[in-house]
């Protein structure tokens, strides 16, 4: 049933005249009349009362809907009036195809609807789960290509194209597809749970399960790169990291990274004088924490040491090796100054008797 019919307005329009194109004529200019009435009188009505919200999103969502309304009723109007006015085969094409861009404008609508409220929720302080700054290009994607789809669908029927056809090749070759870019798929699936779960972001520290330790410094639909504290750059398919285990180091309250410093003294070294040195060369470091403080733990009476801890913290996890570097060889020095030993491992060797020497006469 066409527009006309359903609304019936060729009942109304006889009202007004018997002629079809002074019917066209009416339909145009009572469309212009209230597309400028909504431009207007409506819209700014409304545009007052979304000025008194918080939110900017009402604001957005009438600014893009003024043209698209007020478009898509002159399209339509248009349309109407040629199917009164135009001959049979004119008034089929051009009416479907003034239809046609009508649509083509409430798609451009919806793509900016939809990009705007994936913004909106994104930056929002209750996002959706799913939806962050992170995977906001993915679903942007993804909204033009269900957009899109379903626009091309309506536009098939529209033009009363049989759409069996269509749908079974894009079915067939929908399934070659997926098992031909099987890796590929696992990877995108991957990437988008780990944008949307966020086990680690850009710039963490992270060791993986096979042992590799770096800065992570791209987190992508199709991989994960790292660098590694050689300055190499890894790259590893998010299938793989989504199905390891992940430490992440710059993980947890804060970014804070601890130290553990291991440290054995000979047996018979004052524990207390030990323990207070320790503490004060972690105090005099200017990259160790004081929040929070150093601390220096007795862990165990070793085979020929005993064995204790320096457990202090630095502020990212990138800065272990080299305030390592500089407690340990305070520490050294330190100990010398004050005859603490650091025992070693030695072996003495004792010869009870010499071997008899054979001389060959």
């Amino acid at each position: 049933m066409d527009w006309i019919q359903k609304y019936q307005l060729t009942d109304l329009l006889s009202k007004f005249s018997s002629n079809t194109f002074y019917q066209a004529v009416i339909i145009v200019i009572a469309s212009l009349i209230l597309a400028r009435l909504f431009n207007g009188v409506i819209s700014k009505l409304i545009l007052k009362i979304a000025d008194r919200t918080e939110s900017h999103l009402d604001n957005n969502i009438i600014h893009i809907s003024r043209p698209t309304i007020s478009n898509s009723i002159i399209l339509i109007a248009l349309g109407m009036a040629g199917k009164l006015s135009l001959p049979e085969q004119a008034g089929y094409f051009i009416p479907h195809t003034l239809y046609t861009l009508a649509l083509f404008v409430w798609t451009l609508f919806f793509m900016r609807l939809s990009r705007i409220l994936l913004t909106y929720f994104s930056r929002s302080k209750h996002q959706l789960p799913l939806v962050s700054s992170q995977t906001l290009p993915l679903f942007q994607n993804l909204s033009i290509l269900i957009i899109c789809g379903l626009a091309i669908y309506i536009i098939f029927i529209l033009w009363n194209i049989d759409m069996t056809a269509w749908l079974a090749s894009a079915g067939i070759v929908g399934i070659a597809v997926g098992f031909a870019a099987k890796d590929t798929l696992a990877n995108l699936f991957s990437g988008v749970l780990i944008l949307a779960d966020a086990p680690y972001k850009i710039g963490d520290y992270v060791v993986l399960d096979s042992g590799e330790r770096g800065m992570v410094t791209h987190i992508g639909i199709r991989s994960t790169r790292m660098l590694t504290r050689s300055d190499v750059e890894l790259t590893i398919p998010n299938s793989i990291m989504g199905n390891t285990k992940i430490i992440n180091e710059s993980g947890g309250p804060y970014k804070k990274f601890r130290i553990q410093v291991k440290i054995g003294v000979a047996y018979g070294s004052d524990i207390d004088q030990v323990k207070q040195i320790l503490f004060n060369v972690a105090l005099a470091e200017d990259k160790v924490c004081a929040d929070p403080e150093p601390r220096v733990r007795f862990r165990s009476f070793g085979n020929s040491s005993l064995d204790l801890e320096l457990l202090c913290w630095v502020e990212d996890p990138s800065l272990r090796g080299q305030v390592v570097d500089v407690l340990l060889t305070t520490i050294y020095k330190t100990f010398n100054s004050n005859n603490i030993e650091i025992p070693f491992s030695k072996q003495d060797i004792y010869i009870k008797e010499m071997p008899e020497v054979n001389t060959i006469k």
